[in-house]
């Protein structure tokens, strides 16, 4: 039998503006998300309990039991539609963990799809599941460019007007805890997210405090030629820029430092 495969897409938080703390102890954002056209490989099959095989340069650093968001969104997903079977699942692990571009959540967020076509089962039960496994699943799942508030689960399909866009990824190879870059947000409400063009990420001046490398990530990707948008994604330490050809994507891409890691690609 040949597996069946999906892509967890490298998500990228074109803006994001933090507007409040919930009571939840989460916190109310505004965002507008896009997901680039590469990412984690994810196959599987069925099978008679559930496996996760991790592979991948960042394999190590990726946990393969039942902390994985992969095996808990299968089994949940499993509990939600009834299903008694189990999957075998191989991921690999091409994205950095904890950098700011959906990691765990776009893999668990992929499991769900590709299980809803290995048990052949209603997208809804993958829809019912996803907020619980994490705020950015639900727009993970949905994998397109969206406007996301609340704690960026409440999703509204928004064209951002970036398909097709070359974009860069680059992270000082760095893992930021999101939970902590949160507590250090200064609780100030910088004002509603209008055209993303002309918004920031309220969390980039925290995680560059915690992290340093952030800055000067972002100032060689400012100064590449043909870069025209350039931010932190999500709470870091990912940062990106958009560029306005595939040549000088190429030239920006052959100049990155090797202590980097990065990911040269396109916005779906």
């Amino acid at each position: 039998m040949i597996p069946h495969r999906e892509i967890a897409a490298a998500k990228v938080n074109l803006a994001l503006h933090v507007r409040g703390k919930r009571e939840d102890g989460r916190h109310d954002i505004e965002t507008v998300f896009a997901f680039c056209t590469d990412g984690d490989p994810l196959s599987g099959e069925e099978a008679d309990e559930f496996s996760l095989e991790v592979v991948g340069p960042f394999a190590g650093e990726t946990p393969a039991g039942s902390d994985n968001l992969v095996i808990r969104a299968a089994r949940a997903l499993a509990d939600a539609a009834g299903v008694q079977r189990g999957a075998a699942l191989r991921l690999d692990k091409r994205l950095p963990v904890a950098s700011g571009i959906g990691g765990g959540s776009a893999d668990a967020a992929a499991a769900l799809r590709l299980l809803t076509v290995i048990w052949n089962i209603d997208p809804k039960h993958a829809q019912a599941v996803a907020p619980a496994l994490g705020s950015d699943v639900p727009a993970c799942l949905l994998s397109m460019s969206a406007r996301g508030s609340g704690a960026g689960d409440q999703l509204h399909i928004e064209d951002a007007g970036v398909s097709g866009t070359p974009i860069l990824l680059i992270n000082p190879r760095v893992q930021l805890s999101t939970a902590d870059v949160f507590v250090g947000w200064d609780g100030v409400d910088h004002g509603p997210l209008g055209d993303w063009r002309q918004g920031r990420n309220d969390l980039e001046r925290v995680a560059l405090g915690m992290v340093p490398q952030i800055e000067t990530v972002l100032a060689w990707l400012g100064t590449r030629p043909g870069a025209k948008i350039f931010r932190m994604s999500g709470s870091g330490a990912t940062c990106f820029a958009l560029f306005d050809s595939d040549e000088a994507l190429d030239l920006a891409e052959h100049s990155v430092p090797r202590e980097w890691w990065k990911l040269a690609t396109t916005l779906r």
